[in-house]
């Protein structure tokens, strides 16, 4: 014990010196590495962020960062020193209705510097999943230069895939190509850059369209006429056996139409795009779009109304038929001058097909003729459903012929008296 208490005070003052300046190089680096704050803002950087993921929202900077680093190193501190990140590798777009919080990370890019604070240490990060729809390709053409007409725009491709948050995409109806007709009169052909709008017209931000152009074409004339043409309908297929087109009708009956007048003067009428009235057993309506040749416009925007009357097929049979005595007198004999007519009926072709010489009867009426020359109408009994076309000869001669009356025989003669000598 004597020993240690021995070791402990000898030469006490020089340990004393040392413990002292151990204690004063120690506060001079606690001094030196004190913590300070850098007030300058630093961008949180997404990593791993997986292709099906979209971030919707910028991320914000970091702020306040609290650290401590020798005098020299302190002294050099910018925003190039500190690094923010958040890891999105296992972030899924579809929990959480789309908002993921996720650990802000700080680094120091120089190790004598240890970051000790910061600001926000967790962030709410607002994700999509992305998603590919398909959209039709217009034209916007703008307002015409007076004085000239042009026709409907073609362009291709006719389709565009649009990319992005699904948020986003899903209001995508359409990639516009805007393109602008001179007043020179010169025709457009171009490639225009496409822009994606939703159904009020407006662009729609954060989506990729693929391909980014389209090619537009539209003829311009400057020679613009009117003409009031007809429509025509168009119709396709054949109706149910047995029936037929009856007749046909639009409404709007007319268009106006506008064009070169070298193209206007070759028109007779406006054809509508076709109505199918394959197998049709009654009317067809339908409304179709116009479909106007190159170069011509349209005043009517809205499509025609198309009807196509349908009902059974009509034709006619002519048959060969024998005569009835109708009211004949068994006391008189008659004589014809034709045995048959020929009896054309007319009506559904269904319905003559069932008809022969024995389904009607062809009859002249001989009750009130006397003996003698007459000439009678024919008179043929209809089927029901059927009308009588014609017949032939549709009047016939008719011999009436009374039996002869029977003679009364003659008295014997009476002998002559003699006379005597």
């Amino acid at each position: 014990m004597r020993t240690a208490v021995d070791f402990v005070v000898r030469n006490w003052p020089l340990k004393l010196a040392a413990i002292l300046l151990a204690v004063a190089l120690y506060a001079g680096v606690v001094v030196s590495q004190s913590a300070r704050t850098w007030p300058g803002r630093v961008p949180i950087e997404a990593l791993n962020q997986p292709t099906s993921v979209f971030v919707l929202e910028a991320l914000p900077d970091v702020t306040a960062i609290r650290y401590l680093a020798p005098v020299d190193a302190a002294n050099r501190i910018s925003s190039a020193s500190f690094t923010a990140s958040v890891d999105l590798g296992g972030v899924d777009p579809r929990s959480a209705d789309g908002f993921v919080t996720v650990p802000v990370v700080v680094t120091a890019t120089d190790p004598r510097v240890q970051v000790v604070d910061y600001a926000p240490q967790r962030i709410q990060v607002r994700v999509d999943p992305l998603v590919d729809v398909t959209v039709p390709v217009e034209v916007d053409r703008g307002t015409l230069p007076e004085g000239l007409i042009a026709t409907d725009p073609g362009v291709e491709p006719a389709t565009v895939s649009v990319t992005g948050p699904k948020s986003q995409a899903t209001q995508v109806v359409a990639a516009l190509a805007r393109v602008r007709v001179q007043p020179a009169g010169l025709d457009v052909d171009q490639q225009v850059d496409l822009v994606p709008v939703d159904a009020r017209g407006a662009e729609v931000a954060q989506v990729d369209v693929s391909p980014p152009s389209a090619r537009v074409r539209i003829g311009v004339s400057s020679q613009s006429t009117t003409r009031t043409l007809p429509v025509a309908p168009v119709l396709r297929g054949e109706p149910a056996n047995g029936y037929e087109v009856t007749g046909t009708s639009t409404d709007p009956a007319v268009v106006t139409v506008h064009g070169d007048a070298a193209t206007l003067a070759g028109l007779t009428s406006i054809p509508t795009k076709p109505v199918s009235i394959q197998g049709a057993k009654e009317d067809v309506v339908r409304k179709v779009a116009l479909v106007p040749p190159s170069g011509v416009t349209l005043d009517l925007e809205t499509p025609v109304a198309v009807t196509a009357a349908i009902g059974p097929r009509e034709g006619t049979r002519t048959l060969t038929s024998g005569i009835v005595l109708d009211g004949a007198s068994a006391d008189l004999t008659y004589a014809l001058g034709s045995g048959s007519v020929l009896v054309t009926l007319g009506g559904p072709v269904a319905s003559l097909d069932a008809v022969d010489a024995g389904s009607f009867t062809v009859r002249v009426d001989v009750a009130d003729l006397a003996s003698g020359s007459h000439v009678v109408p024919v008179i043929v009994d209809v089927p029901d459903g059927l009308t009588l076309v014609s017949v032939s000869p549709a009047r016939i001669a008719v011999e009436v012929i009374a039996p002869a009356p029977t003679p009364t025989p003659s008295p014997p003669p009476t002998a002559e008296p003699s006379l005597g000598p």
